[in-house]
């Protein structure tokens, strides 16, 4: 089965010079039935870097809809970053009630405010980044409302050195059960996200262990992205993703429509 993809980035992103006509050629080739694109918007990124022109990119996406329609269905999302100092402040509430999200994905980029992605502009050892960057989705998660899911919950990974492979779910399980706490008693989706097994992790974000606690704790809704940047990543790596969410007892994928949630059986 060719399951959705509900994570892939355009040219409206920072990141990507990829057309929407490209993606949508893509997915349509792959026998995909529906995809989402979520190009990034990250409020406060520095360097006023990932910042969407909501109303345009959201125009394009909408035409594009129409075009394939029959053909394949196109939903309209956002991946929104998530910083501990925009929780409670109503700012990204307010944005995301002024457009029509299909779906919207959560994720946090930073780390006190830097791009971790750039190692030399952050001043912490791989322990230290790990452990401050839960500690951060952990404040975003609990005070940011308006979005469905969390997306590549152990994204800091990749930006750790490898050659250490210091991160394991057990080191960091304190901060990450926490944060599976509270997606659980918001009913938020967690994202499978495959580019981990593209960025040489061998697995996806976040990895199998998470995947399985996140059920243990009472979690029913995963959702599976490709992240792809390019046309050629979308769909990359489903089949063992999807069998490691059903390793984990998952027997079906979310999806959204209009902000609510659709099943998929697995």
């Amino acid at each position: 089965m060719n399951y959705p993809d509900f994570h892939m980035h355009s040219c409206f992103s920072t990141d990507s010079s990829e057309s929407l006509q490209h993606i949508a050629e893509r997915a349509f080739a792959l026998g995909m039935s529906c995809i989402c694109i979520t190009d990034h918007h990250d409020p406060d990124f520095p360097g006023a870097e990932f910042q969407l022109d909501m109303d345009t990119r959201n125009s394009a996406v909408l035409g594009l809809r129409e075009d394939w329609a029959g053909r394949l269905d196109i939903r309209l999302g956002v991946e929104l970053g998530l910083q501990p100092h925009l929780a409670g402040t109503g700012k990204i509430e307010e944005l995301l009630a002024a457009h029509p999200f299909d779906y919207i994905i959560g994720s946090v980029h930073m780390v006190d405010g830097i791009d971790p992605y750039v190692r030399e502009d952050l001043p912490l050892d791989d322990d230290e980044m790990f452990r401050r960057y839960f500690e951060q989705m952990l404040v975003s998660v609990r005070g940011i409302r308006g979005f469905q899911s969390v997306g590549h919950l152990n994204y800091i990974v990749r930006c750790g050195d490898p050659e250490a492979g210091l991160y394991s779910y057990a080191r960091y399980s304190d901060l990450i059960d926490e944060i599976l706490r509270v997606m659980v008693s918001r009913d938020l989706a967690l994202e499978v996200n495959t580019a981990g097994y593209r960025k040489g992790l061998g697995a996806p974000n976040p990895d199998a262990d998470v995947v399985r606690r996140f059920r243990e704790l009472g979690g029913e809704k995963v959702i599976l992205g490709s992240d792809a940047h390019v046309a050629a990543d979308i769909g990359a790596d489903f089949e063992r993703a999807v069998a490691l969410i059903r390793d984990a007892g998952f027997r079906y994928l979310t999806v959204f429509r209009e902000r609510l949630p659709e099943y998929i059986p697995l």
